[in-house]
């Protein structure tokens, strides 16, 4: 019976040492954060050890393995190594390119907001709060609590790579046998998590408005624009990027210029 699985080159094996390094070194990933690709380059410089390994010789490999990763990227950073140790695993069995960076794309959003709320939202301020109690009165557990929480969530990223990377390797018969479907699951949840976060935060409003009579005048927006379609002018100034991003090639930093430029100067003409 033939294989499911896919035909590659022998590949180096990752060790318990080399997914702790992974983990510490998820750190990176706030290294070089730009606007076009946010947290892809320090991505990428975390999980290079990992694919030098991965694909030893293999140099067109570990090319096209960077290149996947120096895509866009966004996630918390305390449960990056989640999906960093998660990737590892899949890059070591060999698994399909669309596969790994299906499921990178379509899992970098949820972690996020995951991560997020347990960190930044939930442990960190309810530890800051009690230990300022603390500190109010002069003890010296104030600070020194809140540092340990601190440390410990620094050195967790050890553990939870490691919990990404056995996630990985226990799933990866399950995937192999459904790669399609996986595939096509993770594109789909990626796109619908790109989708809310376009409706949350580009947002188009319309302040002028036209005289009609004496004391009375029609506004642009609540009764023109939101009449017609709700939120169209966020989604259709989204749709025009895209287009010129993908059809025209025009620069996501050119684009990202021109859209301060534009907020800039219509906001102080007072259009928008």
């Amino acid at each position: 019976m033939a294989s499911n699985a896919p035909e590659t080159k022998e590949r180096g094996k990752l060790t318990k040492r080399d997914i702790s390094r992974l983990g510490m070194r998820s750190l990176f990933n706030q290294s070089a954060m730009n606007y076009e690709r946010m947290q892809a380059d320090g991505w990428t410089l975390a999980m290079l050890p990992a694919l030098k390994k991965i694909y030893k010789d293999d140099k067109e490999g570990l090319a096209n393995a960077m290149g996947a990763n120096l895509q866009f990227i966004n996630t918390n950073n305390y449960a990056a190594p989640l999906l960093l140790g998660l990737e590892a695993s899949l890059e070591e069995h060999g698994e399909k390119r669309s596969t790994i960076d299906g499921l990178r794309i379509a899992l970098f959003g949820p972690l996020a907001g995951i991560g997020d709320a347990i960190t930044w939202f939930t442990i960190l301020p309810i530890v800051a709060g009690i230990t300022a109690s603390f500190a109010k009165q002069g003890s010296i557990l104030g600070p020194l609590v809140f540092f340990l929480v601190y440390v410990a969530l620094f050195f967790a990223r050890i553990p939870i790579a490691q919990l990404g990377y056995n996630a990985g390797t226990k799933a990866i018969s399950k995937i192999r046998e459904n790669s399609a479907i996986v595939s096509h699951a993770a594109s789909i949840l990626g796109c619908t998590v790109i989708g809310g976060l376009i409706a949350t935060y580009v947002q188009i409003s319309v302040k002028t408005k036209i005289p009609v009579s004496a004391g009375h005048t029609i506004s642009i927006q609540s009764q023109f624009f939101d009449r017609i379609f709700p939120n169209i002018l966020p989604l259709g100034y989204t749709f025009l990027l895209y287009w010129l991003l993908k059809k025209k090639n025009v620069s996501p930093v050119i684009l990202i210029l021109a859209t301060f430029v534009l907020a800039i100067v219509l906001s102080w003409l007072g259009v928008l």
